[in-house]
């Protein structure tokens, strides 16, 4: 791993930027860490730049691990803008964004930009929408042991003396808090404007829960994917608020980065093809495909008999003449097949 610091020029003024770097080459994810810091997808994010050979860019968002944060940087649709303009800054292009807990609020914020340099969106346990009925606990007034409670599958795994901590790591610690609780604003981790901004999503996006989150509960994520149009719903047993720390392996095998295509979004619709293949309406021959959003089409048995007597026909897919063994794509040589 590898650090440095970048500067952005925003409206705003100057900003100082830190990213971890995991991976010299391979396709560019970057990953968005929750409100433990950094420290909560550091491993992950080494784990997934080796299966993926992929370079993870995983920022410090500022005001956490020690980062200065200016005084007009206080809300996460901001911190996603200063984000979109580091992946300028970075000329990446088909970026494949993963945010976790508050991480997955700014990764959902920065989708709704709708910036060409993403491929696709993987929200894990994110916060950020209201979802009646399904509030996100109040974890500041949580001591380490009742907030990891609350988070993990298996608490007894993660279990640590908060006593054995360093002054400087205490110190850590409560500026990341103080600095999560400015980002979470006015609205309980929620900005209730971005349901209805999700509406617009083009990306593909995959919402990814760990099954025994106590933070935000598995109804909350299934609300998530809703307001996203075409977004897939993972449940992800075994694992909690953190996944990528609790379950990394099955999380990063769970077809985060993936590029896919959403499911409001039909198929392409065959292209035209030429008058000898004599396209017509159901009156005979067989429909060509009956996949959603697919032109449906039909032969005539009889202009296709007659245009292969004349050895015109050829195989709408590949346009060969139509002996099976010669057409690549499988169509029998009968008309319609």
């Amino acid at each position: 791993m590898t650090r440095s610091t970048h500067t952005l020029i925003l409206d705003q003024g100057p900003l100082d930027v830190t990213v971890d770097l995991h991976g010299r080459q391979g396709r560019p994810f970057l990953l968005l860490h929750g409100g433990g810091g950094p420290q909560t997808v550091a491993p992950f994010a080494g784990l997934l730049a080796e299966q993926r050979q992929a370079r993870v860019f995983s920022p410090v968002h500022p005001g956490f691990d020690g980062t200065a944060r200016p005084g007009w940087l206080t809300d996460v649709t901001t911190l996603a803008q200063v984000y979109a303009q580091l992946l300028d800054a970075f000329d990446l292009r088909d970026v494949s964004v993963v945010g976790n807990s508050i991480g997955g609020w700014i990764a959902a914020e920065l989708a709704t930009l709708g910036s060409d340099r993403i491929s696709s969106v993987t929200l894990v346990n994110a916060v950020g929408i209201h979802v009646p009925g399904h509030p996100i606990a109040d974890t500041f007034g949580l001591t380490p042991v009742e907030l990891s409670r609350l988070s993990f599958h298996d608490p007894s795994k993660f279990r640590f003396d908060p006593s054995a901590l360093s002054e400087a790591q205490r110190a850590v610690m409560a500026t990341n808090r103080a600095t999560l609780q400015v980002y979470s604003g006015p609205h309980a981790m929620a900005d209730p404007t971005l349901a209805e901004r999700l509406a617009k999503v083009a990306h593909p996006t995959l919402v990814a829960w760990g099954a025994s989150d106590q933070v935000v509960d598995a109804d909350y994520g299934r609300a998530y994917a809703q307001a996203v149009p075409g977004a897939e719903f993972r449940l992800l047993p075994g694992t909690g608020h953190m996944p990528q720390s609790e379950t990394p392996g099955a999380t990063a095998a769970g077809g985060m980065g993936l590029r896919r295509r959403p499911r409001h979004q039909s198929a392409a619709p065959l292209s035209p093809l030429p008058r000898a293949y004599a396209v017509r309406t159901a009156k005979a021959g067989r429909l060509g495909d009956d996949r959603p959003g697919v032109q449906r089409r039909t032969f005539s048995r009889r202009r296709s008999r007659r245009c292969r007597r004349r050895r015109r026909w050829r195989c709408p897919r590949c346009s060969r003449p139509p002996e099976p063994s010669a057409c690549p794509s499988g169509r029998r040589s009968r008309p319609g097949g």
